[in-house]
């Protein structure tokens, strides 16, 4: 997956984190697109569902959109995922994209 593709994908989700990885990736930053890796989406849900109600029984505030993201996992059921990474100079953004890459169907 090249740039061009990974902002055509974002730019389908006008969620306030999906557009802040889409500013940060039209500035240049690294990405990583983990292609042999993918997952459920309820799978997805089940492992950040609990890392996020960690973070709050423990005092730790979620970086924004997480609750969002978890949400959206949720809704997409069963479908495969494939995630991948925006490293840019203030944050981090996880995103996880359809299956044939398409769409953005969460990101935090």
């Amino acid at each position: 997956m090249n740039r061009d593709a990974l902002q055509s994908a974002l730019s389908q989700d006008g969620c306030i984190s999906t557009r802040a990885a889409l500013a940060e990736l039209k500035a240049g930053p690294d990405f990583e697109v983990f292609l042999n890796q993918t997952a459920s989406a309820q799978q997805l849900w089940y492992i950040w569902s609990w890392r996020h109600e960690v973070m709050l029984d423990t005092g730790v505030t979620p970086r924004p959109g997480l609750a969002e993201a978890i949400n959206k996992l949720q809704a997409a059921g069963t479908a495969p995922i494939c995630m991948a990474t925006i490293t840019g100079s203030q944050r981090r953004f996880t995103i996880f994209l359809s299956e044939g890459l398409a769409r953005c169907v969460a990101c935090w």
